[in-house]
């Protein structure tokens, strides 16, 4: 295989950013495809922690080139952060190309998300105020400011003050807030442009070029597939496509350049902010507040703590068939190192009958319940082991059952927080 799409199959926080720069080690290029700095992903070197928003995981190796594709909305501030971040600790982002044709956060964006949060009350969509929604809205309206458009002075100029016009029509005479100033902002995005100037290219062109040159090729989705624009618990849901299909038109090459489609499963369930949550444990002192607590299910980006839940195999079942998964990829089954029993939901049901589907219809879906079977848990600390075959019997049950029910075989397994404690059942990236 010559390209591999590595996406979540849950709510996101899966772990996607470790097993990405996990499998970076033999790609050449790492592409991110879809969402903005809403997305964050956490990966840790040799103990080291860097907690990434928008650059692509593959970022922490000098010799890749990674790339922010035309589907991903850019935040420059967020993004040059972070590049001085990394610079910071010594990584080279030298590397980093950025399409010309993504679309570009502004002030206005994340003020409108805050705005349109508070309006909304109770029915509040849960986001991360980052401005990506109102960012993907203006894409969708043909209004939004592209990178290209960062590039060129007088483009920007007219654009913005054009937009930012509305804008503050809409906050002052709808929200009743304080408008925005237009020449700092203009003047900051100025600045913005000739900082990220040196990165900004056709990246459809380029990345067609590696491909034509044979080189291997890392598709790194943001958040995950049930918080995906058409098939997640809409509305609670991201602005975004993240599953693989989108890998394709997000980063500007065609689907038969797709090859092998890895998905991430958390060896639990969590959420962050609202919508239905069929597995959800709502203990003060048990099963829930152990994975919370032992997991630090924290949100990278806002902090918030993560709704937790056990491992939801009829979910992921969905979500293979959606993204025509090829392998599964485990991740934090350390976590459950401590516990006397493990359950997984292996069905849903409404009104005591198996459903096959998950309801589009909220109002169904609440009614769904899950059906566990319970696994006997294998007491012992797993950090250490570095194949299938040394991992305990009990794990190894409660994983085959796991493939058995989702139907896609187990291809990484990652038992704690470090690159090196991941290991593979097969082979990715062949020669």
């Amino acid at each position: 295989m010559s390209s591999i799409v590595v996406i979540g199959s849950q709510w996101g926080d899966e772990g996607k950013g470790k097993i990405v720069d996990f499998l970076a080690q033999r790609a050449d290029v790492v592409v991110r495809y879809s969402g903005g700095s809403n997305a964050g992903h956490t990966v840790v070197v040799n103990d080291v922690a860097y907690k990434l928003r928008l650059l692509p995981s593959g970022i922490l190796y000098k010799d890749k080139t990674c790339i922010l594709g035309n589907g991903v909305v850019i935040n420059p501030r967020v993004v040059l952060e972070e590049i001085r971040g990394m610079q910071a600790k010594g990584v080279d982002t030298t590397n980093l190309l950025i399409s010309d044709r993504a679309h570009v956060v502004f002030p206005y964006h994340e003020k409108q998300d805050e705005l349109q949060e508070l309006a909304l009350g109770a029915n509040k969509i849960g986001t991360t105020k980052g401005g990506i929604g109102p960012c993907y809205m203006d894409k969708y309206a043909r209004t939004g400011i592209r990178v290209c458009d960062l590039m060129n002075k007088e483009v920007l100029a007219e654009k913005l003050k054009r937009t930012l016009s509305a804008k503050n029509k809409l906050f002052t005479e709808y929200y009743k807030a304080e408008p925005l100033a237009y020449e700092p902002m203009l003047k900051a995005y100025l600045e913005y442009a000739e900082a990220l100037r040196p990165h900004v290219c056709d990246t459809s062109v380029a990345l067609g070029d590696f491909f034509d040159e044979g080189r291997k090729v890392l598709f790194e989705g943001a958040q995950a597939t049930f918080l995906d624009i058409d098939y997640g618990t809409f509305p609670y849901v991201t602005s975004s496509n993240p599953t693989a299909g989108n890998a394709a038109t997000g980063s500007g090459v065609g689907p038969r350049f797709i090859d092998h489609v890895v998905g991430v499963v958390k060896a639990y369930t969590t959420r962050v902010g609202e919508g239905p949550f069929v597995c959800e444990l709502f203990d003060t002192d048990g099963p829930g507040t152990y994975l919370r607590e032992t997991g630090h299910e924290f949100g990278t980006v806002t902090g918030r703590p993560r709704r937790c839940g056990w491992l939801d195999a009829f979910m992921v079942k969905y979500a293979a068939r959606i993204n025509s998964m090829d392998s599964l990829a485990i991740t934090r089954l350390d976590i459950l190192d401590g516990l006397d029993e493990i359950k997984m939901c292996t069905g849903w049901e409404i009104d005591g009958k198996p459903i096959k589907y998950i309801p589009a219809d909220l109002s169904i879906l609440a009614k769904a319940k899950p059906v566990y079977e319970t696994f006997k848990g294998w007491k012992c600390d797993i950090s250490s082991v570095r194949s299938y075959e040394d991992l305990p019997q009990e794990a190894q049950t409660y994983l085959n059952r796991l493939s058995e029910v989702v139907g896609v075989e187990i291809g990484i397994v990652s038992v704690g927080p470090n690159r090196d404690q991941t290991f593979t059942l097969k082979s990715f990236f062949e020669d």
